[in-house]
């Protein structure tokens, strides 16, 4: 790689580890007063241990040759055989920096769906085994292994990272029950300042999450920057408009809601489609995942902050209008064109196959790793302990001491 494009993706993996605390703040604004500090320390737990997990294995295992098209190898276990001298130049070491930076906030993403009744010491478990037995072989068949090589596409994470996340998200919350009250009892954010800055440090590092997954300070890294602009723009247009007509009032929720829909509809798209297509795509996504959260309380299962509705949804949303949108003449022609661009249904059809190859993996992993520790250690929290708050119950401190928040 060349200097400026190092230096592109060392930008890019910076905005990216930044999400994570972005993500904390949202999540955190978004739950119970009492419980703001659990949320944030399952967030940042997740770049306390992924990251050393990443370099001893994990990139190895996703990224190194071996015999087969399901897993890769441990040539590079222990960042072996990658170094800044030779013709590499510390290029390599750089997409290490930056793939593990993704690597730490996709199992972050499903803290929101389980808060509230979490015990951390299973959370302290469940993160680096479901990274290493769900996220890793996923990472691995989209990004050059059997699914990648049959022609599906995933720009930034699509099906890697938000539709792996989010199908996750559904598994734990069967798995952990509801929380005491739900539905009956409403659960508002206590701090939608929080939840705001929050999603203005999510939309900031999400042009490094995208642009910089071009891997070069190149022409598709400034079309996926655009891209992720527009999406995230007319999604929470969007949202906001639904729940002004069939609620009769426009909400901060609502707007940030929609912006994060957008972001995760266009990851998957991000460097294949140009033109308004990003425009379409963040207006369906709107739409769809704001219609999706309130699907949650007819079905039955709390997800607590709507991780299934945005990020699954949304993920599925984006990466299947792909078979829509893309346009590989505009990008050199890498990959198939989208129906909408003279193409048939053969992108479409690999984009379901993908995506569902990686719901399949994702909940029956996750399934089974939630029940193992529900039936060792336990997964939740006793009711004196939920009623109290997980900050002081587990953590031993609080985020406020005025005595009305939460």
């Amino acid at each position: 790689m060349e200097s400026g494009n190092i230096a592109w993706v060392l930008v890019s993996a910076a905005m990216v580890l930044f999400m994570t605390p972005g993500l904390a703040f949202f999540y955190g604004g978004m739950d119970r007063g009492r419980n703001v500090l659990n949320m944030l320390m399952m967030n940042f737990y997740c770049v306390l241990v992924v990251p050393i997990l990443w370099v001893v294995v994990g990139y190895s295992l996703s990224q190194s040759p071996f015999e087969n098209d399901f897993i890769g190898g441990f040539d590079n276990a222990f960042l072996n055989d990658i170094g800044i001298l030779g013709e590499d130049a510390g290029g390599t070491l750089a997409i290490v920096a930056f793939l593990g930076m993704f690597a730490a906030i996709t199992p972050a993403l499903i803290s929101g769906a389980v808060a509230d009744r979490m015990k951390f010491s299973a959370w302290a478990i469940f993160v680096p085994v479901w990274s290493l037995f769900v996220y890793v072989p996923v990472f691995k068949w989209v990004y050059g292994g059997w699914l990648g090589q049959r022609g599906s596409i995933d720009f930034a994470g699509g099906t890697a990272i938000h539709v792996n996340a989010g199908i996750a998200a559904l598994a734990a919350v069967l798995v952990l029950g509801k929380r005491k009250g739900w539905p009956t009892e409403g659960h508002p954010p206590h701090s939608m300042p929080l939840v705001m800055i929050g999603t203005g440090i999510l939309w900031f590092g999400w042009f490094g999450f995208n642009a910089g997954s071009a891997l070069a300070a190149n022409g598709q890294a400034v079309q996926a920057f655009m891209n992720t602009f527009l999406a995230a723009a007319a999604a929470g247009l969007a949202w906001v408009v639904v729940e002004w007509l069939r609620d009769g009032h426009p909400t901060n929720l609502g707007a940030a809601s929609g912006i994060v829909a957008g972001l995760v509809a266009i990851t998957p798209a991000a460097g294949y489609v140009s033109g308004m297509s990003p425009i379409w795509i963040g207006l369906i996504a709107g739409v769809v995942c704001c219609s999706a959260v309130k699907l949650k309380t007819k079905a039955g299962y709390d997800d607590a902050l709507d991780v299934v509705g945005v990020h699954f949804v949304g993920g599925l949303v984006g990466s299947l209008l792909i078979g829509f949108f893309a346009n590989p003449e505009f990008f050199g022609g890498s990959f198939m064109e989208g129906i909408f661009y003279g193409g048939s249904a053969e992108l479409l059809l690999e984009q379901a196959l993908a995506n569902g190859a990686a719901i399949v993996w994702s909940f029956v992993i996750t399934f089974g790793l939630m029940k193992l520790l529900a039936v060792t250690i336990g997964v939740r929290v006793d009711e004196e302990q939920e009623a109290t708050g997980l900050d002081l119950a587990l953590h031993g401190e609080t985020a406020y001491h005025s005595g009305g928040l939460g």
